[in-house]
């Protein structure tokens, strides 16, 4: 890591911060009800709701309100924290306590949450590829089960909260920005804030609060429908067959008990026995072509690069290519299928050049390399796929004009405008507080930036500095 050094001018600036963050966090409205009152004798209470609740009263879109940077406080036993510290990968569940807003949830089911991307650099293995080992980040991601053990009151109408740890993306904007592109453009997206979490009194640091995608996410969104959410499974097998029932019905996030798998199956079978004077009409019949079109622009413009468009293989044969990173919702009543985005945290990051060579596409939308069978890129034997070269994909490529059209609509909207990057510098604002106030309580008296707990204000300054860049280059 780079050695920064803060000069005079920034650190009087900083101490003006940090009266603010003080005021700010022990405004009326966040301040966290007192562990004594809620947990006097160290154990986990059974609280049953009075009915008069806030969080019984109001829904979600209190949550994802996006004008203000709320507190969240958990509690957690120290053996069961001792547990989850000691093997994050294990992702059991153990009990907590959540207070929030002076009301207390307890018990609730906690642990932490990722994959690859999400763990590494952050367990004492150092073997990124094979997350292992105990926690040594400051923060990792958090999923908060509110409906623990068969507890029937939702949160703000949510059964889940999921706190992204964002270790990967020093700017800590580039999800929340992603998905409000994505939304503004038409997608149902997750919807995703900032949020202080405070674990066992102890200020953990800023977060992401980014909406779990299931049932709550899909009768939000899709009022009008009832359907299965699935994650990360594709329609087609890489070699253009029908996905096997035993996929789909792995990969279902809804309604696992009926497993009723019968329209995205319909749909792959649809799209296997197409052709090219077809697979337009076909595609038209079971997705919105208008919302599937706005996807790919916001994706491509983004550069979502380790997003459903590309297919890592294992070997040279195209059988062992997959993809990841995304949901579909089925929309039952309407006979419909949604794309639904995920994992936001290296977007953008290949706008000006690519950054990453592990999920940096070689193809533009609709490009094919090497006569679509698997090549190397990067380092490493890790090989990858052309997008364009699967049957769905190729689908999706033919609708050149409404893709042009919407890309022009994009352009004129969000680009020229500088819209993007006006938002992005309204969230800069809004969270950099607590950036200071997350790099004050960490690295206090810590000389060395290698040795640093969290984010420094100057780490974090230069990585939205870049993000602004990046956001200005979108063509």
């Amino acid at each position: 890591m780079r050695n920064y050094r803060l000069n005079k001018l920034s650190k009087l600036w900083r101490l003006a911060t940090l009266g603010l963050i003080i005021l700010v966090s022990c405004s009326k409205g966040d301040r966290p009800t007192p562990i004594s009152s809620v947990i006097p004798s160290g154990e986990l209470p059974t609280i049953k709701p009075r009915g008069n609740e806030n969080y019984l009263k109001e829904n979600s879109d209190y949550i994802y309100n996006q004008e203000k940077v709320k507190t969240f406080e958990l509690i957690i036993k120290d053996k069961d924290l001792e547990k989850l510290n000691f093997d994050p990968v294990n992702q059991d569940y153990v009990e907590g306590a959540l207070i929030f807003e002076g009301d207390t949830i307890s018990p609730i089911g906690v642990r932490y949450k990722g994959s690859i991307g999400a763990f590494g650099g952050c367990l004492s293995n150092p073997d990124w590829t094979r997350p292992s080992g105990q926690k040594v980040c400051e923060k990792l991601s958090l999923q908060i089960k509110i409906n623990w053990k068969d507890r029937k009151e939702r949160f703000f109408d949510l059964n889940k909260l999921q706190f992204h740890a964002q270790n990967y993306d020093k700017s800590q904007l580039r999800e929340r920005l992603a998905y409000w592109l994505f939304a503004e453009m038409g997608v149902p997206s997750p919807r995703s804030v900032h949020a202080r979490l405070l674990i066992n009194k102890k200020y953990s640091g800023l977060y992401g609060l980014t909406e779990e995608v299931d049932n709550r996410f899909a009768e939000y969104f899709y009022k009008e429908g009832k359907g299965n959410i699935y994650k990360e499974v594709w329609p087609l097998k890489a070699n253009g067959e029908v996905q096997s029932d035993a996929e789909l019905i792995n990969a279902l996030k809804t309604n696992e008990e009926q497993q009723d798998i019968g329209l995205i199956k319909e749909f792959g079978q649809a799209i296997a026995a197409s052709n090219a004077s077809n697979n337009k009409d076909v595609v038209r019949k079971y997705m919105k072509i208008n919302e599937l079109m706005s996807y790919v622009v916001v994706d491509r413009a983004i550069r979502h690069d380790d997003g459903p468009f590309h297919w890592y293989c294992n070997n040279e044969t195209v059988n062992s290519c997959t993809n990841h990173n995304y949901y579909w919702f089925e929309d039952k009543k309407n006979r419909k299928m949604h794309l639904i985005p995920w994992d936001m945290d290296g977007t953008f990051e290949h706008v000006i050049k690519n950054a990453n060579e592990y999920t940096s596409l070689a193809d533009k939308w609709g490009g094919t390399s090497n006569n679509c069978l698997p090549f190397a890129k990067g380092s490493g034997n890790l090989k990858h796929r052309s997008a364009a070269c699967e049957k769905l994909t190729a689908a999706w490529g033919a609708f050149d004009q409404e893709y042009a059209s919407i890309k022009s609509d994009f352009q004129t909207n969000f680009v020229s405008n500088d819209k993007i990057l006006t938002q992005l510098d309204k969230w800069a604002k809004q969270i950099q507080p607590y950036i200071i106030e997350a790099d004050n309580v960490h690295n206090k008296d810590i000389m060395y930036a290698a040795n640093k707990r969290t984010t420094t204000l100057l780490v974090w300054e230069n990585a939205t500095n870049t993000l602004r860049s990046q956001v200005k280059a979108i063509q």
